[in-house]
């Protein structure tokens, strides 16, 4: 099975001894949603710096064929572990923000519009951030984010905001809850983790990478020269 870890998140095969599961069918006497069932999956993490439980419940619709009952389409499924499909942030992420964000994920579903309200936070907080850009309202914010950054990143966050009703709520108070759904919750969420990406790793990649070569540097002087 193809897998990729939502904690650590690398691409890895789960064999058996890395994974389990069951699914029973519910017999109860004439339930609202027909004939159903419940099953549940576990799978561990192979990566020996990782190696953390992922668990999914599910229940199902349920058919009988050659003599048994078998399962068929997920009615509803719940993440156990972890509670969402966010992304582990790094710790150099301010906490914050990392707190918006994991906590917009797991109320996506469940609360689209306060997840909307809480990825408004995370992307103020951002820029607010990295770019020590404060004004009243985070249009306002955006607006002035245009002539530092790149073409590219500024598109994709003027897309976010132009999409449906949450060209509406860019516009808006960050605490402002409106009607939102669990679509446009997403597209939220993923223009934070491309930010995330777009701006703080790659500023810890190159500070790593400046680091190493003065290192580098400092290593290969003559003694000579001090």
């Amino acid at each position: 099975m193809n897998y990729t870890c939502p904690f650590c998140g690398r691409h890895t095969t789960i064999t058996d001894p890395n994974r389990d599961s069951m699914w029973y069918k519910i017999n109860i006497s004439k339930p609202t949603l027909g004939d159903i069932g419940f099953g549940i999956s576990a799978v561990t993490c192979p990566n020996k710096e990782c190696q953390q439980l992922t668990l999914v419940a599910e229940l199902t619709g349920t058919y009988w064929q050659y003599g048994e009952w078998k399962k068929s389409a997920a009615l509803k499924t719940w993440r156990l572990l972890p509670e969402s499909e966010a992304k582990v942030l790094p710790e150099y992420i301010p906490k914050p923000i990392q707190e918006n964000y994991y906590e917009a994920c797991r109320i996506r579903d469940l609360s689209p519009k306060a997840s909307a309200t809480l990825a408004r936070r995370c992307l103020q907080g951002m820029i607010r951030d990295f770019w020590n850009i404060k004004m009243a309202r985070l249009k306002d914010e955006i607006d002035a984010l245009e002539e530092k950054v790149d073409p590219d990143t500024w598109t994709s966050i003027d897309a976010v905001r132009s999409v449906g009703n949450i060209g509406a709520h860019m516009e808006k108070d960050i605490n402002v809850i409106i009607e939102v759904e669990p679509e446009e919750a997403q597209l939220l969420i993923g223009l934070i983790e491309q930010l995330v990406d777009d701006w703080y790793v790659d500023r810890e990649n190159r500070r790593t990478r400046s680091e190493k070569l003065k290192a580098l540097a400092e290593s290969k002087k003559k003694p000579s020269e001090g």
